[in-house]
């Protein structure tokens, strides 16, 4: 598979903090990719660079081969990126319709024509029977699929998707998985940040792991979890041997 984007050892500064220090990944063309790591590691941070919220102080951003580092983020999002957000802020005094309206709005200028979109993708992620709700009644996890729909009416090549199934229960993660898997499905490529490491097995074709702003560790999926920096990074100093050991005892016993 062909790579759509390449980040080249981005580094991003806030004053004497190094948020993100150094870190490269690709996702190819039609992967589920993933971008997991501890609190405070510098995801949503070098989301936030590769969709153009913030500059990165060093590195580069490729897009389908083409230096995008110094795009800002509405030219992103016309070449085709879009990304969720943590927190979900819908528009609390427009029905869930018109909320998805507004990111259809970028490929289709006419009302109606925004309108019907948001119509279809309500349905792809489950909302069809809450399209005339005010986005104000919504569950939680109700909030999770508008988010999702919001940057999936901008109609991408690259979504990205930070922490969509936090906050749902284990019936709710299940239900959201196939949707996630229906995108893939339907051309579009994911980055995918996630703590629901049995989401990140399920979905994922490979996985990047971020401590401390820097990438530790990447591969496929069981490869990464294995890996005695990811577990250190996850657990804290010592974990992996304990592991181990216990495995080990495990197996003589």
């Amino acid at each position: 598979m062909s790579t759509l984007l390449a980040v080249n050892a981005v580094t991003k500064r806030f004053g004497g903090l190094v948020a993100v220090d150094n870190a490269s990944i690709e996702v190819a063309q039609g992967s589920i990719t993933g971008l997991i790591g501890p609190n405070g590691a510098g995801k949503t941070t070098l989301f936030t660079v590769i969709a153009g919220f913030e500059p990165a102080t060093s590195g580069s951003v490729a897009f389908e081969g083409r230096d995008i580092t110094a795009l800002p983020t509405h030219e992103r999002a016309i070449a085709g990126i879009a990304r969720t957000f943590q927190i979900v802020q819908p528009f609390a005094g427009l029905s869930v319709r018109e909320n998805i309206a507004v990111g259809a709005f970028l490929r289709h200028p006419a009302r109606a024509d925004a309108l019907a979109k948001a119509d279809a993708i309500g349905h792809q992620v489950g909302l069809g029977a809450m399209l005339d709700q005010s986005a104000s009644q919504l569950t939680v996890a109700g909030r999770k699929r508008l988010e999702l729909a919001r940057a999936l009416a901008t109609e991408p090549k690259l979504l990205l998707l930070d922490e969509v199934l936090a906050g749902l229960n284990p019936s709710e993660i299940r239900d959201m998985m196939p949707v996630v898997q229906a995108i893939r499905a339907g051309g579009v490529t994911i980055l995918i940040v996630e703590h629901v490491m049995q989401a990140v097995m399920s979905l994922c074709d490979s996985v990047y792991v971020l401590a401390q702003g820097r990438i530790i560790a990447a591969g496929a999926p069981g490869e990464v979890a294995r890996d005695p920096r990811v577990i250190e990074a996850y657990l804290g100093h010592g974990a992996a041997a304990r592991m181990q050991a216990q495995a080990a005892g495990g197996a003589h016993a």
